[in-house]
């Protein structure tokens, strides 16, 4: 499964712009936006290394999710689900191998916007040190469970909620505080931002970039919450697929 997602890739220009060339638009306006609010307020130095972190480290999750929910819709538009469960392929068979595309997929477009960075902005991604492993493993975790949520209402419903796929991850976005800091929500959204794993990592980032120190207690906060909701939603892909397929998956197309 994973070849054949590889295959279906390498001709397909749209998946190949999604994989680069709007990563690399979201980090040259960005970043430029970055370099300007820098030279406005001096008093920040680290305006430009904020906003580049919440732009890279974001397409994680964006990512993550992304390509669960991309996979699932091709099979819907190419009519193909039915012939796919037809072969003695198993239902966690074809969860792994999602994962395992989405994950290369992820590497490679988070190693070409790096690089990027660094050419264009001097920006290092490595400044973690041997913190960006489990930063990158917890904000992965969070786009697959948004990615398995949305799938288990896509494998029930169908291509009429198909719109779900672009919006349903930005929904958890302004509570991530991906590039501004929890303290200027509402008092309301901060406290729905104290149950989203991945608002724990982009402030324990930012609090790393200001002051150097590692936040511990954050990521740890948020690798709990990421195991607590991952396999909750799996265990609803999993129903909602049961469910769906006693109602008949050809129904799906």
């Amino acid at each position: 499964m994973v070849i054949r997602y590889a295959i279906n890739m390498r001709h397909s220009l749209d998946r190949l712009s999604d994989m680069f060339y709007w990563p690399l638009m979201d980090l040259v306006l960005w970043g430029l936006t970055g370099l300007y609010f820098a030279k406005l307020n001096t008093a920040n130095p680290h305006s430009v290394e904020i906003i580049l972190t919440g732009v890279i480290f974001w397409l994680i999750i964006w990512r993550g999710q992304y390509e669960i929910n991309l996979n699932l819709l091709s099979e819907l538009w190419d009519r193909n689900l039915v012939n796919i469960f037809v072969t003695p392929l198993k239902l966690s068979e074809w969860i792994i191998s999602l994962l395992i595309f989405g994950l290369l997929k992820m590497l490679f477009s988070l190693i070409f916007v790096s690089l990027l960075a660094f050419i264009l902005y001097k920006y290092n991604v490595f400044m973690y040190g041997i913190f960006i492993i489990p930063v990158t493993i917890s904000l992965l975790l969070t786009g697959w469970t948004v990615g398995f949520t949305i799938a288990g209402v896509l494998i029930r419903f169908g291509q009429k909620v198909q719109t779900l796929a672009w919006v349903g991850g930005a929904l958890v976005a302004p509570f991530s505080a991906v590039y501004y800091s929890l303290s200027i929500l509402p008092g309301f959204a901060q406290k729905i931002a104290q149950f989203i794993p991945s608002s724990y990592m982009f402030e324990g980032m930012r609090e790393f970039i200001v002051t150097g120190n590692i936040p511990y207690e954050k990521f740890l906060t948020s690798f709990i919450l990421n195991a607590v909701y991952l396999t909750i939603s799996i265990l609803f892909f999993n129903f909602m697929f049961n469910k769906s397929k006693r109602l008949g998956l050809g129904r799906l197309i």
